[in-house]
């Protein structure tokens, strides 16, 4: 981590906020968004969408490695999102 806003703004975060990072027009970006908004729902967790082509931090470090999503400031997937991990992760990080 470093200290660019995004880095600071995610080491606030606690277990219930979600970031996925992503680019417009990014179809796995996409298809990870609306695989885990029923689990967001289900958990109450909001969800925050940072495009990282807006940020060159965050361009430099992910590249094409998007969708990247994390759980408060522990990264959760990477690509494809296993939901049932998602899931317990999400369990795990309100249990902290």
């Amino acid at each position: 981590m470093s200290d660019s806003p995004e880095d600071l703004r995610l080491a606030r975060c606690g277990p219930r906020d979600v970031t996925l990072y992503t680019r417009p027009g990014c179809h796995l970006c996409d298809e990870a968004k609306a695989a885990i908004a029923p689990i967001l729902r289900e958990f109450a967790a909001a969800l925050r969408e940072v495009n990282v082509d807006e940020d060159e931090v965050l361009k430099e470090r992910y590249g094409w490695d998007v969708p990247v999503i994390f759980i408060g400031q522990h990264k959760a997937a990477k690509h494809r999102v296993d939901l049932a991990q998602f899931r317990k992760q999400l369990q795990d990080a309100e249990a902290r």
